[in-house]
């Protein structure tokens, strides 16, 4: 369901914080201290760098940019607001060089951005601090993925991981709102599969009374093709998709659900700060079969991962945000722009960094349930913004 509350389009700006005055604040560290050794205040590393390359998508996801409030009449970034292709590139070696390990470009739907493949390509000439390529993804709904595919993959891309929350065609145009029918995708999930862009993954966002039906013919539709499908609870990000708590199926519940028909048994985590728990299907004699694969689920509201989230977020216009709940951004194409070096840039994310403590999820499940009279917090960015 979408928000009783008209949407204030006037208050689309997020607060930012300006780094110019962060920029001398991590000198030793910018320029020769062992990147590896970049913490926030709660001791995460810097691991994981999602870069949004436009807040446009063709969905209209109830749970992400209901027409509600992103109707035909929405201000969208103009182009020059956007980081080019370069700026973006000159980032991301930065943030390599502060312990990056993992880049994901996200939107907004990311194959909307003409040419993204030329990002690709100069994000795939970039090294880590140790000297190996990154792991480059791309978060996509599939809607251009059979077209693109193969010009992504020789561009450099390695992964992709695909949106699609329902099976159901009926279900699956009603969710994306734009009556985009359910083939399309899975054409694009074979086209990237064929492209050796894999293991691809699938992410299903489960909303209960919407598509929780869905779980079990996606998961007999992807077992055993090497697709990793992973189940999301349904989360309260931005401020436009009427989040209510009794519309969240907790992974706990979709796991029970989900093993009463295909058994399931736990797999160790791949590495640190991932997001997913990692379930495999069972055989008959109760291991796991690689044959059959997996299939992971995400709590982030029923059993928050503040505790090793690595993640910093980099939105269409050079903001940098450390939460996906945050409410404020770090300016950063301010530097780009006003000749900073690239020794400042760095001093600044370190700093901006260092400076981290965020841990939403962890303090939303700590507090007891908002009551009708509670005073609204700040304004959080939304996700299409700074991607998922």
């Amino acid at each position: 369901m979408t928000s009783t509350v008209a949407p204030d389009r006037t208050a689309r700006t997020i607060p930012l914080i300006d780094v110019r005055s962060l920029a001398g604040a991590a000198p030793a560290l910018a320029r020769g201290t062992p990147s590896a050794l970049l913490q926030d205040r709660l001791q995460r590393p810097l691991r994981d760098l999602r870069i949004s390359v436009t807040d446009r998508c063709n969905f209209r996801c109830s749970y992400c940019m209901p027409k509600e409030s992103f109707g035909k009449d929405h201000p969208y970034l103009p182009q020059s607001a956007l980081l080019s292709f370069e700026e973006t590139t000159r980032l991301a070696r930065l943030f390599l060089a502060q312990g990056v390990r993992k880049i994901r470009l996200t939107g907004g739907e990311p194959l909307l951005r003409k040419n993204l493949e030329t990002l690709v390509g100069q994000l795939a000439e970039l090294r880590t601090v140790d000297g190996t390529a990154p792991d480059m993804t791309l978060t996509t709904n599939g809607s251009l993925l059979a077209r693109k595919a193969r010009a992504l993959r020789d561009a450099g891309l390695r992964r992709v991981t695909v949106s699609l929350d329902a099976l159901d065609d009926a279900v699956f145009r009603r969710m994306n709102d734009m009556d985009f029918p359910v083939a399309d995708v899975l054409h694009g999930i074979d086209a990237a599969l064929t492209a050796g862009l894999g293991p691809v993954k699938v992410n299903m966002v489960v909303k209960r009374g919407t598509n929780a039906q869905e779980i079990l013919p996606m998961a007999r539709h992807f077992r055993g093709t090497g697709v990793v499908l992973r189940f999301i609870e349904y989360m309260d990000v931005g401020a436009t998709n009427g989040w209510r708590m009794d519309e969240v199926m907790p992974a706990s519940e979709m796991v029970e659900h989900l093993s009463a028909a295909l058994p399931l048994v736990p797999l160790a985590e791949t590495s640190p700060g991932e997001t997913a728990r990692r379930w495999g299907y069972a055989d008959a004699q109760g291991r796991h079969d690689p044959s059959l694969g997996e299939v992971g689920v995400i709590a982030s509201v029923t059993q928050a991962f503040c505790h090793d989230c690595n993640r910093a977020r980099l939105s269409t216009e050079g903001k940098l945000y450390l939460c996906l709940f945050a409410s404020q951004g770090h300016d950063l194409r301010a530097l780009l722009r006003g000749g900073a070096s690239d020794d400042d840039i760095a001093a600044a994310i370190a700093g901006t960094w260092q400076g981290r403590s965020d841990r939403y999820s962890e303090l939303r499940a700590a507090l007891p349930p908002a009551g009708p009279d509670a005073a609204p917090g700040p304004r959080r960015v939304e996700m299409s913004y700074i991607g998922g």
